[in-house]
């Protein structure tokens, strides 16, 4: 497993064998392109033999997201629709879907066919490793992306930059929503406070100042092919930095009463 940071297993930890992941798929108005979305996980995953589950969220749609997830149970693939009635937002949605989903893996997968299907393979065998997190990075060796907007690219830089440098780790592309977790990292996470995109960077953040183990792994991403993206630059600074200023306190005054691990390397 490559990667420029990781906690490593404790010494003598067996880990415990996973039956069943759910990846949990927000969705808002996602009618073009989610059939396929689900399509390749389903097909990816099944023919590497990962028993899985898509708990796909439909958050508050107006257009036909909803009656394309319907026809997909319908048709035999392992979909389990969930629709919020509100309130709305990403991390919401993403919370919903932990609700909902009955394996004691996790995943979160965008709806808009930017994940590779491959990587949550890579994934799966990351946690049937043992380790408690599996996290991806577009920005190691093996890693790339494809038509990465370039205001966005540079702005996603310097946010991972001052993450690194503020909770002194090594994992370079923390607001990526792609990442994969055992079931108990996320029970030992909540609550969650972040409604929107800020809970991409509450999970890991939180994961790792609580002592899971994790291991980094090359992924790629591409840019949607077909609808808008729900992502607000002007509207996220401030939520970011209010998760990760949270995050940090929790760190540094706790006495680790959320620990659920070895702390940190240096703290």
């Amino acid at each position: 497993m490559a990667g420029t940071d990781r906690r490593p297993l404790e010494p003598g930890r067996a880990p415990a064998p996973l039956r069943l992941l759910s990846v949990v798929v927000p969705a808002r108005d996602e009618a073009g392109g989610i059939a396929a979305t689900l399509a390749a996980l389903h097909a990816e995953l099944s023919r590497a033999g990962v028993p899985h589950e898509i708990v796909a969220v439909d958050d508050g749609s107006t257009d036909r997201t909803w009656e394309v997830l319907e026809g997909l149970r319908r048709s035999g693939l392992p979909v389990a629709p969930v629709r919020s009635a509100g309130p709305h937002g990403f991390g919401r949605a993403v919370v919903r879907g932990f609700d909902a989903a009955r394996g004691d893996a996790v995943a979160v997968v965008m709806a808009d066919g930017s994940d590779d299907p491959r990587d949550l393979v890579a994934y799966w065998r990351v946690l049937q490793a043992g380790f408690d997190c599996a996290f991806g990075s577009r920005f190691i060796k093996g890693g790339r992306t494809v038509d990465y907007p370039r205001l966005k690219l540079a702005l996603n830089r310097l946010a991972n930059w001052f993450i690194m440098l503020l909770f002194g780790i090594g994992l370079n592309d923390t607001t990526n929503a792609f990442k994969a977790y055992r079931s108990t990292v996320i029970a030992g996470c909540r609550p969650f406070l972040a409604p929107h995109f800020n809970l991409t960077i509450e999970i890991p953040l939180k994961a790792i100042v609580r002592g899971f183990s994790y291991a980094v792994v090359p992924i790629t991403w591409r840019n949607r092919g077909s609808g808008l993206s729900k992502f607000r630059i002007k509207e996220m600074g401030s939520r970011y930095l209010f998760i990760c200023l949270y995050v940090w306190l929790e760190r540094h005054f706790s006495r680790g009463d959320y620990r659920s691990g070895p702390p940190p390397a240096g703290a």
